[in-house]
Order: C-alpha cells, then structure tokens, then sequence
C-alpha cells in the first residue's frame, strides 16, 4: 500500500507553475497519478499551466505528432496528460466541478473530431467522398448522449455515443472510379475506426470507453443510423426510457458540422420525440420501472462484493436519482414549458424552480447535493482511473477522500455524505410517489392492473347515482379501446372518487363542497371524452391532490368544467400547492412568457403558430388559477375582475410588442401606437369570457403609416382571436372607435383628439361620451397614453346642457332596457329597473355633468368608489352614494356566482329587495 500522503519541496513541480503543489500533494496517493507521472513525466510541461483547455489540447497533440507519435497514440498521452493535471488541480487547489467535468467534456469534443477527421480521410483514400443524390458530400454526425451530451463527463466515465448521416447515398469511388460503397457502408466502417482511435485500450491506455447501447434497436442495429431511419424508429419503435436518452442529445463532432450548424437538423427530429405537446404523465411509471431496473442491477453487482454496495451513483439518494428528478419533470413539462429544455443539471435545477416546479430551497438542497456527489466520484475514479462510483472499503482510500475533500476525518464525510444522499431519496420519492409492482421478467410496459370488466366490481361500493354512470363505461367504446394500463388507471380514479364521497360530507361552509354527488358526476362527464388522451389519466393517478383539488373545483360550480373540456390542460395547475393563495403577477408572466419564447427562438421552433399557442397555453393556465381562487372563496368578485384585467393588459402588450417585428415594411424599431381600452377593459372589471373593446390609436408623419399600423392591427387582431389547436384568447370588438364599424380601424391621434372634442363636422356622440368616462390607456408610446390622459379629462369636463344630457342617458337607459326584456314576477341583477345598469347609468352622469367642478371624479376608479366620491361631493343625498356602492357589489356577485353556475341572472321579485330599493333610491336622486 502506498503512503496516502506523500510531500515535495518543489512548487513547480511537474511543471504547473501557478498551480504549484502545496508541501503535502495530496494527488500523489493516486495509483493512478503515480502511474502517469512515472511515465509521462517528460510530457507533463506540454499542458501550460492552468486548467487544460481545447487550445491547450490541440498543442500538446500537435507537439506529439511532429515528434513522431501515431494519431492514436497522440490522442492518449494527451488524455493522460490532462488527467494527471486535473487531479491535481481537483484534490490540492479545490478545483471547481465545472472545471472539471468541461476538461473532460471538451476533451472527448476534441478527440472525436480528430478521429472523425482521420477515420474519413483515410477511408476517402479508398472509396472516395461519400455524396447525397444532389451530389454535395454527406456528413456523420457524433451525438453525445447522456454526461457527454450535457458537458458534465466524469474523469473515468465511459462516452454513450450514436453515429448520424445526414443522408443516403454512395461515394465518389477513387481516381479511377473503383471502390464505391454506400453511404451507410462507409460511415459503418468510419465509426469503426474512430472506436480504434478512441476506444481501443493500447500501451499509452484508452482515450474514452465508448459505448453505442443506445443508438436505435440497441446493439443489435447498425453503428451508423440515417436522419431519417432516426426519425422513422422515433415514431414506430421509440421507448419513453430513450426519450429520457435522448433529452440530453448534442451532436458533439466533427466541429465543422456544428459550426456550419448543419447538425441543427437533428434537434426537429429529436425534440418532438422527447417533449410532447401536452403534459406528459405517462413517463412516470416508465422512469419508475427504469429506476428499478437499475437499483437490480446494482444489487446484482454488489451481491457478496461489499466494496460494490456503497455506490454514490446507483444507490438509494445518488447521483442517478437527481438526474431523475429533475429529467422526469423535464419530459414531463418541456413540450409546454420551452424554457425547462437545457442538458446541464445544475441548471435544470434552477430552471425548474423559477417555473415555480420546484421550491427554491430544494432545488439549492439538491444542486449542493449533486456537486458533492460528483466530487466524491471523481475522487473514487482517481484512485485507480476505473469507472466506479463505489466507496473504497480501503481505509486510507477512503480517508484520502474525505482529506481531499476538506473534512479532517472520515466520520465528518460520511456524516455528511449520508446527509446528502437521505436528502435527495426524500426528493426522489416524494415526485414518484412510491415503487412499481415487480414485473417478474415481464416489463413490456403493461402493468397488470385491473380490466374494464373490474370496474362491475366497483359499482357496489360507490353511491347509487355515481354508480350508475360508471356502469355505463363497462362496455363504452372509448373505455374498450384503452390499453389495459389505462383501464387500470380508469378504475383507480373511479375507486378513489368513490372514497372521497365517503369520507367527506355535504357542506355550506368555507372550503367545503356543497354536493359531492354532482362533483362526482361533472368529473366523470369531463374524464369520458378525454379518455383517447391517456396522459390525463396518468396526472390524476401520479397526484391525488390534484384529482381531490379538481372534484372540489366541479363541486363548487358548473362553468369549470365547461373549461376544463376546452382546455384539460391547465389541470396540473392543480398541482402547485401555492396556487389558492397567491395572485396574479403580471411581471412573472410576462418574463417567464419571454424566457419561453426565448428557449423556442434557441431552437428554430419560434414561429408564429408556436407563438400563438405560446400564449394560449400560458393565458389559459393564468384563467384556470384565477378560476380556482374564486370558487375556492379565496379572492372576491373585484379581486376576480382586477386580475382578469391585468392578465388582459399583459397579453395584450406582450402580443403588441412581438407582433411589430413581423409587420411587413415596419419603419421603426417600435411602433408610435397606442391601444385605448373601454367597457369592462377600460373599468377593470373582465370576467370570464368577456370580450374586449378596443380602440387602435397611432401618431406617425411617416408617409406609409396608414397602411402598416393597419397591416399592424390586422395582425394583432388575427393572433388575439384566431383560434388554433390551443383555443383562442379574445373577443375583439372595435365598435367604439370613431364612426363605429364604418370608420377605419385605426386612425391618427389627432384624427381622435378632434372627433372626441367636437372640432370639426365629424364629432362623438353623447353615448361615446358615456363610453369614454371608463376608457383607460392600455399599453403604447407613453407620450400617447399622455395625450390620452388629456383628451378625457377635456372630454369628460365639457361644458354640457345638463338637462339634454339628462334627457340623452335616461334615453339611452330606456334603449339598452327594452333590448333585455323581463318578466314581470322577475328581477334581473343587470337590466331591471334597480340593476346595475342603473348605477352605471348614474355615473356616467355624474362624471360627464360634474367632473369639471369636482376632479375627484375624473379618474377611472370604479363605479363603487366612485358612487361614494358623487355623495362625499354633495352631488346625492347621504348615505345614498353608499348604500347603492353597496347594493351594486351584492348584485355583482349574484350575477358572478350565477354565471359560473350557468344559472339566469334573473331572480323573483322578492329576492334581493334591500338591494335594489338602494338603486332605485339612486337613480331617483339622480334623475327624479
């Protein structure tokens, strides 16, 4: 046994210079590191000092080759070279992991492009360039999977490759024509020879173990695949484990295919094949049977070797279960979260806790986890250069580890090794939820759970009328078309819906569901015609909280699942536990749209209709998390009114500013432009499908600003309303804008100025004036929104024949009342005589006949506040003002439950007295 501390009074020992050896070298207890500095010590100088670099690679190997070394050769002592520095600079300068595993990372970059270029110019020799049916050279491409794949190799770690071209064909043949091979043939005897250039085990050892386990049919297919065989065994015979593979794949060599980025082709295939369009449950039980397979196989090796059975990759709480971790939640979301596709851990990891996937404290927990994991195996792997992730059982191994790692002694390592590892089996766990069933030798992905015919022997236990509309699913088409998997899955919901009728009763309360029954029964209506989509039916097996969150969701109305069907989707909303009690944010909406948009752009995937669904799919999501606060009773109607609002502004500058660029002959970088909101968009008061009235001004001397602000509305209107596979977002309507539906739908800021204010033949209308009390500046060049600002305070505080106006809105109250009739033994919260409509009419009349003597009502506040600012200004008698602000909520709220519960807005007579004796108190006042 060697001592596991050797010393040496020479700093510049071994040539690293600024890397000096302290007394004790710490590196020299490595067999491995004894071994090349024994060898190789006349080489050592030929790295400068530093962490080894490309450049520095290409040196030494240059130097190498003009003294006489073989290629093969060359590239091995260059690899000893680097390992010799890199364990220095790891146990006695405390190296970073990222200096590390980027050493390593670009060292197999460089040895694979060397031998790719070697491999073909001496096959080129005999058989000639290999060539398209166009005639232009064909290319292999080397994808790295896996630590590779993601530029975080290991020091001893195997490379998992797979060999690509780009397209059949054949060669060119030599000079004389002979010798012509296919393409496939070619490439399959160029990946040969890059094996014995890189894989081959010789005197000076090996560059990289290489393994190709992974390419399509495994080691039963050829060692050289076509971009389009990949595509086609993507789509026919691709397994959810090699999406896992394959999230991490990166085209790695030879550097003139990723500069030129020809090798980008591969990414179009790959992604659709990793990320789904929709949320993806499905690999949850794939990854689980994976997980075990492993965590066997492990056990198999270790089996009477304990020096096997302390494996810091493959045991429980090890390096492969973050990698799980965090991969599955990637596969998982990446199809609609563009911005979780990255292949490093460690970023992943915050990644996914700015999406708000994972809490923040477990993502540091887990990343602080992982480097020291990874630190710990490459000081297992410098030992003896053997690709292990064991501890040693020797004593003085192990001692030198925990040495090289800080700790003054092993009991301090394992301490905290063991807090590591118990850490991340906790994470591990709590996102898998629990261990497959064995398969017995069995593991075709069917996982023996019940058949639809199980689903009788359910009926006894569920209540009656819920029993009666499952036994309609025993022999429904759509039930026996399932896999026998997702039969399974089917029965489980139904069984576990069962249960929660059972253990919870009816209740009026806060947070309690009113009829579990009817919940029951909108959830099974939901489920049926979504049953062809198998990953909804994973989501709600893989988190039972959302299944319970989502019964409650049906139970408290019947609008959600109305859009749930539309858009099934958002459900794994449901999932994030901090959803009821938080708030619309619109700055993280709009970042984490941009970020979104910017992982799409990355990959050549941003073009208009991933745009388009882009915004859906975060804008529905948005809806769906206001929608469960406020039938939960965690915000108020006005509170549901505010974000519905904000989210509308924010969609609506987020589509402005990313539509601009896309106009054609846009003459500026941003647009001089401004969108005016009115209606429930100007009064802040949206609800769930409200549609928005909008009116498009702009301010340009620009000769062609006719034409491309309208081209530009066009657009905008087009991406806010065309509805593709991901639904649409709004209603536009644009009859308020000068001249109605006849007049242009844009015009100039001054042509609005003069119309609203009356200068010229071509002036508004009193109801425009009405209109235009709750009209706000939206989004736009911020010297519009003022100008705006100006031209409804002078608007608004005309001076005005009051008894006219008086006159032009009771008319007007009497046009929009005889459009909604009533029965006579009705009340309608909106329209009857005492509804809100009459409020909103009292308003308006105060804002356009007092403004200009009591400024406290110019701004747009809200008919509530601004009924009490009317009475505080003497203009109604007291408590009047107040008593209708508080007459006029109740009856919003009627209206709000009533429309989630699809139920008429008009109620007897004799409900809601108090509430509308109070409004017509007020328009009594008002009006007489």
């Amino acid at each position: 046994m060697t001592a596991s501390i050797q010393t040496s009074s020479n700093p510049d020992a071994h040539g690293h210079g600024a890397t000096a050896a302290p007394a004790v070298q710490l590196s020299s207890h490595s067999r491995f590191v004894q071994r090349l500095r024994r060898r190789y010590a006349a080489d050592l100088a030929l790295l400068p000092p530093g962490a080894p670099m490309r450049g520095h690679f290409t040196q030494a190997y240059e130097a190498l080759r003009a003294r006489g070394s073989s290629v093969a050769d060359a590239l091995r002592i260059v690899r000893n070279l680097v390992m010799e520095r890199l364990v220095t600079l790891d146990c006695e300068a405390q190296a970073s992991l990222e200096v590390v595993t980027t050493a390593v990372t670009q060292l197999a970059e460089f040895a694979l492009d060397t031998a790719c270029h070697e491999a073909r110019r001496e096959l080129a020799l005999v058989h000639g360039q290999p060539l398209g049916p166009d005639g232009q050279p064909a290319s292999l491409w080397v994808v790295g999977m896996g630590k590779l794949g993601a530029r975080e190799l290991n020091v001893s770690s195997d490379i998992d490759l797979i060999y690509l071209y780009d397209t059949d064909g054949e060669t060119a043949g030599d000079a004389t024509g002979r010798g012509k091979l296919a393409n496939q043939d070619f490439f399959g005897r160029m990946v040969k020879r890059i094996y014995a250039l890189v894989g081959d085990t010789t005197e000076h050892g090996f560059v990289f173990r290489v393994d190709l386990a992974l390419r399509p049919n495994g080691n039963s297919g050829p060692n050289a695949v076509s971009l389009d065989a990949l595509e086609e065994y993507f789509q026919v015979q691709g397994r959810e484990w090699e999406r896992f593979a394959w999230l991490k794949s990166r085209v790695v060599a030879p550097f003139d295919c990723i500069a030129d980025a020809s090798a980008q082709a591969l990414r179009t295939v790959v992604l659709p094949f990793v990320f789904r369009r929709y949320l993806d449950y499905n690999v949850f039980d794939s990854l689980r049977v994976l997980h075990r397979q492993i965590r066997e196989q492990a056990a198999r090796r270790s089996a009477g070797r304990p020096s096997r059975a302390n494996d810091v990759k493959l045991s429980r709480g090890g390096i492969r279960e973050i990698e799980f971790t965090v991969q599955l939640l990637q596969v998982v979301r990446g199809g609609q979260y563009p911005e979780l596709r990255t292949r490093p851990t460690l970023d992943a990891l915050q990644r996914l806790a700015r999406a708000g996937l994972m809490e923040q404290a477990t993502a540091d927990a887990l990343a602080e986890a992982y480097v020291f994991l990874r630190r710990v195996e490459h000081r297992i792997q410098y030992l003896d250069d053997q690709q292990t992730h064991a501890l040693p059982v020797n004593d003085d191994d192990l001692r030198w580890i925990a040495q090289t790692l800080g700790y003054a002694d092993c009991c301090e390592f394992l301490t905290q090794l063991d807090a590591h590892r118990e850490l991340v089996a906790q994470e591990f766990d709590k996102l898998l939820g629990g261990e497959p069933k064995p398969c017995n030798g069995k593991c075709n992905g069917k996982s023996g759970q019940a058949t639809p015919a199980d689903i009788t022997g359910l009926l006894d236990e569920l209540p009656p009328a819920f029993a009666e509309r499952v036994k309609r699913w025993v022999d429904h088409p759509r039930v026996l078309a399932l896999r026998e998997e997702a039969q399974g899955r089917l029965r489980q919901l139904v069984q576990r819906t069962g249960q929660w009728m059972r253990d919870e009763a009816d209740g009026d309360g806060a947070g309690e569901v009113a009829d579990h029954l009817q919940a029951a029964l909108r959830w099974a209506d939901w489920i049926e015609p979504l049953l062809r989509r198998e990953s909804y039916l994973a989501l709600l097996v893989e988190r039972p909280a959302v299944q319970r969150r989502l019964l409650r969701l049906l139970g408290a109305a019947k609008w959600p699942a109305r859009y749930l069907l539309k858009h099934p989707g958002v459900i794994d909303e449901l999932a994030d536990d901090h959803m009821l009690t938080s708030r619309f944010d619109a700055q993280t909406f709009e970042q984490e749209l941009e970020e979104r948009r910017g992982a799409l752009r990355s990959t050549g995937e941003a073009d208009e209709e991933a745009m388009l669904n882009l915004l859906r799919r975060a804008h529905h999501a948005e809806v769906f998390r206001t929608l469960a606060r406020d039938v939960e009773g965690r915000i108020t109607v006005e509170q549901v009114a505010d974000d519905l609002s904000a989210l509308a502004d924010t969609v609506l500058r987020v589509t402005a500013r990313w539509c601009w660029p896309l106009v054609r002959n846009h003459h500026r970088p941003q647009p001089q432009f401004a969108i005016v909101g009115y209606g429930k968009l100007g009064g802040k008061e949206l609800g769930y499908g409200s549609d928005l009235d909008i009116v498009f001004l702009y301010e340009d001397d620009d000769e062609r600003a006719a034409e491309v602000y309208a081209a530009y509305v066009r657009k905008l209107i087009n991406w806010l309303t065309v509805k593709t596979a991901e639904g649409d977002l709004f209603e536009i309507d644009t009859a308020l804008r000068p001249n109605g539906n006849s007049g242009l739908l844009t015009i100039s800021f001054d042509a609005y100025e003069k119309y609203q204010l009356g200068r010229g033949s071509n002036t508004a209308w009193t109801w425009e004036h009405q209109a235009m009390t709750r009209a706000r500046f939206v989004l736009g060049d911020p010297e519009l929104g003022r100008r705006f600002d100006a031209v409804r305070e002078a608007t608004i505080t005309s001076i005005r024949d009051l008894d006219a106006l008086k006159v032009q809105i009771v008319a007007m109250r009497d046009k929009v009342r005889s459009a909604h009739p009533v029965k006579a033994d009705r009340f309608d919260v909106k329209h009857s005589p005492g509804g809100m409509v009459d409020a909103e009419f009292v308003v308006q009349y105060m804002v356009l006949s007092a403004s200009a003597r009591f400024p406290t009502l110019l701004p747009n506040v809200g008919n509530i506040a601004l009924l009490q600012r009317a009475e505080d200004a003497g203009l109604l008698p007291p408590g009047v003002g107040r008593d209708a602000g508080v007459a006029y909520r109740e009856l919003r709220r009627v209206q709000h439950v009533a429309r989630l519960n699809e139920d008429p807005t008009q109620v007897p007579l004799t409900s809601l007295v108090a509430e509308r004796t109070a409004m017509l108190a007020l328009w009594n006042a008002a009006f007489g």
